[in-house]
């Protein structure tokens, strides 16, 4: 007896009493044998037992559920980006359409002052929606019929493209700016037309001309000027024409 109490303790864990406490009346002792071979098998096929089973499945849980919150902190962080990205799409066509409208407006005053008529217009070409469309510049200076900037003349270019810079900047002045031989295409007349229209602004802004072009150097206030004397020694001059003029002029 008490080898078989020490076998269900060491196979079983179970003490007598509670082996008492659990036992059942058996119907049939074949079926019984059964049953306990069945089981047996079904033990067997298990394998190992993993005795940290469960401290393991709380540690995984504990990882799975850490990193949903982080799945989730992640979509949430998205659906807001996507909101903001939405919201500043919406705020940059509104703007972009508020200010081609406005230069749009200079444009076509400055191209009608500088030309003595006519007028210009900036389009959108091609896509629908106003961000990713194509812009493109109709211009008729007098007595020519609407059209594409790229089938005006080289000087008419030119003169169209100093008006839309001029459109831009009296929309968005500036401290200084800069023009490299903007005017290098056009004829004397309208060489003097984009001079009058610098000194019209230099009041209120600082131009700084590159030129080689006799009409814009006479209606400078300075010029500045890099000669070489000498060999492989560069001197720059500078004058004020205002100094230059004869007394009384």
């Amino acid at each position: 007896v008490d080898d078989q109490v020490n076998r269900l303790w060491e196979t079983h864990g179970l003490t007598r009493f509670e082996a008492q406490e659990e036992a059942e009346e058996l119907a049939s002792i074949n079926k019984a044998t059964s049953e306990r071979a069945a089981l047996k098998r079904r033990i067997d096929d298990l394998g190992p037992i993993n005795h940290n089973a469960i401290r393991d499945y709380e540690a995984l849980r504990a990882r799975i559920d850490y990193t949903e919150s982080q799945r989730q902190d992640i979509e949430n962080a998205q659906a807001d980006l996507e909101g903001i990205i939405r919201d500043l799409d919406q705020s940059m066509r509104e703007q972009f359409n508020r200010t081609l409208h406005e230069i749009n407006q200079n444009f076509n005053q400055v191209f009608s002052e500088l030309f003595s008529g006519g007028q210009a217009q900036i389009i959108l070409e091609g896509e629908t929606d106003i961000l990713d469309a194509d812009i493109g510049i109709e211009a008729q200076p007098p007595g020519k019929k609407l059209q594409k900037l790229s089938l005006l003349s080289g000087g008419e270019r030119s003169l169209t493209a100093i008006a839309l810079l001029f459109a831009i900047l009296k929309l968005k002045p500036a401290p200084f700016c800069v023009f490299d031989e903007v005017e290098s295409a056009l004829d004397d007349a309208n060489v003097r037309r984009f001079t009058d229209y610098v000194r019209r602004y230099a009041w209120s802004m600082q131009f700084i001309l590159v030129t080689h072009r006799k009409g814009t150097m006479e209606a400078s206030d300075r010029l500045y000027g890099v000669t070489m004397q000498e060999r492989g020694i560069s001197r720059v001059l500078s004058m004020v024409l205002s100094s230059a003029l004869p007394y009384g002029s």
